[in-house]
């Protein structure tokens, strides 16, 4: 009994250890890589528009029963490339808090700490909603709430921009596409 409970503690030990490096790692790989190049800028204009109940109901008047499954599932086919790429984002942004929380500077602390949990937030969201669009395509009547995930993602780019700013004042962090 003592053995196995030995056995387990110097697992559970070198597993932690094994966690640790590879965490310190993956940090080391970010900061030398330009992490705000790999963001992808989104229309959110257009994401607004694929979320918003009212052009539902208006093409549910104008388009008969089988038109309006049909544009339906295009909707939701490009509201899944939307919420996608607002992932990959969240992702991006996560590792860009993470190293500006690894440098060590206090001024960037809280700004890359709300970062960080806003984009993880983010993120979560994004996973909820790609779970309701999935159940929608497959009942094209059904609503959906992705509205939240646009919401977030504009805070998400007012916190980014606030850290970039105070990063490097001279190169703006654009989540949103221009017009």
């Amino acid at each position: 009994m003592n053995l196995a409970i030995f056995i387990v503690i110097i697992a559970a030990l070198t597993l932690s250890a094994i966690l640790l490096l590879s965490v310190k790692q993956t940090l080391q790989n970010r900061q030398s890589v330009n992490l705000t190049g790999s963001i992808h800028p989104i229309d959110v204009e257009a994401f607004r528009n694929l979320t918003n109940p009212a052009e539902d109901e208006y093409l549910r008047r104008c388009l008969t029963p089988a038109q309006f499954r049909r544009v339906r599932r295009e909707r939701l086919l490009a509201l899944v490339a939307y919420v996608h790429l607002v992932a990959e984002n969240a992702g991006v942004l996560v590792a860009v808090g993470e190293s500006a929380l690894a440098g060590g500077d206090a001024r960037l602390a809280d700004p890359a700490r709300a970062l960080v949990n806003d984009a993880l937030l983010l993120r979560r969201n994004a996973t909820m909603a790609m779970a309701r669009i999935y159940i929608a395509l497959a009942w094209p009547n059904s609503g959906f709430a992705a509205a939240r995930v646009a919401d977030r993602y504009e805070q998400l780019s007012g916190t980014a921009m606030l850290l970039g700013r105070l990063q490097n004042p001279a190169v703006p962090v654009r989540l949103s596409a221009m017009r």
